[in-house]
């Protein structure tokens, strides 16, 4: 069952019928159609309607249901989904990733160590690992595998695939689009050990996507969850507030008052895929940062979040043509439009075109010097 809209509701009251008490307002509301948009946002109560049919009430009542449950487990939330892809509306809790670790294993403590040491930093977040769960004893911090199986969680134990997809997706499907309450609590996989880390990772892969909520690992490695968490950070991100950095000068490897200058948006993908560029290079440059919401370039430049007067007032906050004796700037080459209107409005500064992607920036720079 999808979210009920205003006019879906106003179909069942009266001035859409046309009936007695039509935009009676003894709810509050001017009109039928101002208290059918009220409920469909759940800013009233349909008892506030006298005249509401039984049919719409229960409809309402269905509707209002929460379809999955959000459970939180040290500090960790889980569930509380409420659609079946991002696009709808967004995802709420991102899947946990959990590790077990058997204390009668006689490397318990070695991987232990391991765990809690491990740690990527990718587009300005760090990522570890949600939950350690611990069978035959107990850790400081840590969740022991008995209150673990107490939790009101539903459990698939990953043994064939299709059937542990066909029954993740039935789950969602049922509580998201029926809100059955029989599906609504999270779904967690468990993984038993396995030697093929790749097809672990491959199935692993594909339940992030539909529709686990956690995923529990008997196994630890530290490329399988590189990559998992990678997948789950793009997944989980919220499309409708882009991932953004600071708008700044930043500075790799050093530069002084002769360096290369770089400029692009502060979206959080492209400073990191030149970021990472610019780190590589064997000469020192600057790289500035133009605040554009956490837009890309070109998304930046058609919703005119990025004009050659924002980057003019970039260079002019930080004095930065003071600070350095180099006078061109390398703009990304999907600006390439752009060049005599940034060159009219920076007067210090030459411009350059450069590359359309990240990567080929390294050969660039060799064939500038």
């Amino acid at each position: 069952m999808s979210e009920l809209s205003g006019l879906q509701i106003f179909k069942y009251l009266p001035a859409a019928k046309k009936a007695e008490h039509t935009n009676c307002k003894e709810c509050g509301c001017p009109t039928c159609m101002a208290f059918a948009l009220k409920l469909a946002k759940h800013q009233i109560e349909c008892e506030k309607c006298p005249y509401m049919p039984a049919d719409l009430k229960e409809i309402v009542v269905q509707n209002a249901k929460q379809p999955q449950k959000t459970i939180e487990i040290n500090g960790v939330k889980i569930g509380g989904e409420n659609v079946l892809y991002r696009h709808e509306k967004t995802f709420n809790n991102r899947t946990a990733i959990a590790v077990v670790v058997d204390m009668q294993e006689p490397d318990w403590e070695k991987k232990l160590e391991k765990i809690k040491n491990f740690e990527i930093k990718r587009v300005n977040e760090i990522l570890k690992v949600d939950l350690i769960i611990v069978k035959n004893g107990n850790i400081d911090g840590a969740l022991t595998f008995d209150d673990f199986i107490k939790l009101p969680l539903k459990e698939i134990v990953d043994e064939d695939f299709s059937k542990t997809a066909e029954e993740l997706i039935e789950t969602r499907t049922k509580a998201v689009l029926e809100k059955d309450e029989k599906y609504c609590d999270p779904v967690y996989v468990y993984f038993k050990h396995t030697d093929d880390l790749n097809t672990l990772c491959a199935k692993a892969s594909y339940y992030i996507c539909k529709y686990a909520n956690m995923l529990v690992f008997e196994d630890f490695d530290e490329y399988l969850f590189s990559a998992l968490m990678t997948l789950r950070q793009n997944i989980f991100t919220d499309p409708q507030k882009p991932l953004q950095v600071e708008a700044k000068i930043y500075e790799f490897n050093n530069p002084d008052e002769n360096s290369l200058i770089f400029l692009t948006t502060n979206f959080a993908l492209t400073f990191f895929a030149v970021a990472n560029e610019l780190e590589s290079l064997p000469v020192p440059s600057y790289l500035v940062v133009t605040p554009a919401e956490g837009m890309s370039v070109l998304t930046a430049w058609s919703a005119e979040k990025f004009t050659a007067k924002v980057a003019a007032n970039t260079l002019k906050k930080f004095d930065f043509a003071n600070k350095v004796k180099n006078r061109k700037i390398i703009i990304p080459g999907l600006l390439a439009h752009m060049k005599e209107e940034l060159e009219e409005e920076i007067k210090d500064f030459e411009i350059v075109v450069g590359t359309v992607e990240a990567f080929a920036i390294s050969e660039f720079v060799q064939k500038m010097k």
